[in-house]
């Protein structure tokens, strides 16, 4: 039975059907190692990704670059970090996030921010900020856990059927296989503490659908 959210997730939130300008290393062997290392055929990598076969084919031989949300995804396929996937050596762990070390990041016309080290954890904290009306229809849709928590601005968070606005202060936490979107609900955009679980162990496998085959 087709899913329409996991359709629009495919389309929308990976961005397959864009291309980023920014100049990547060349992760191509690096998602190829990874997807083989983990056993997973390109059907099934991609159809847990969002991705379309040919699509991950082209980022795997580096006849396109992935973008940010790409990279996210595929990250939780294997079980990684997006700095691994870029190849970025992880420094020594440190448990403090200065604000100036946090460089922002853009995409789809969000902005990212670090807010803790991912490398070796079972979540991956960021700062983001959201403008009005950037990827205000997207659904997402993927294996896991998130947390919420708005820092300025108002949220409108759609799960599944039911539509929340959340003020500053407010939190919301939420299994993210329940479709979900995430908008600023006034024009002057919000800014949230965003918390997603990373694919790390073993039994994170059991969370993954389709058992192999593209949902």
């Amino acid at each position: 039975m087709s899913n329409p959210a996991a359709s629009e997730y495919e389309t929308g939130v990976t961005g397959e059907t864009g291309v980023t300008d920014e100049v990547l290393p060349d992760v191509a062997p690096r998602l190829r190692e990874l997807r083989r290392g983990r056993g997973l055929t390109l059907e099934a990598a991609a159809g847990r990704a969002g991705l379309s076969p040919a699509h991950l084919s082209r980022l795997e031989t580096g006849r396109r670059q992935p973008s940010l949300p790409m990279l996210l995804g595929l990250a939780r396929v294997y079980g990684t970090t997006v700095s691994e996937l870029l190849g970025e050596e992880p420094p020594e762990r440190d448990p403090v996030i200065r604000a100036a070390r946090a460089e922002p990041v853009e995409a789809d016309g969000w902005t990212y921010r670090q807010a803790g080290s991912p490398s070796g954890r079972a979540m991956q904290p960021l700062r983001v900020t959201v403008p009005y009306g950037a990827q205000a229809g997207l659904v997402r849709v993927h294996p896991g856990e998130e947390w919420i928590h708005v820092l300025q601005g108002r949220l409108r968070l759609g799960l599944g059927d039911a539509v929340h606005v959340l003020d500053k202060g407010d939190s919301a936490h939420f299994d993210s296989m329940t479709p979900h979107r995430l908008a600023a609900a006034g024009p002057d955009g919000v800014e949230l503490l965003f918390v997603h679980t990373l694919l790390t162990s073993p039994t994170a496998e059991l969370c993954l659908p389709g058992g192999g085959h593209r949902r």
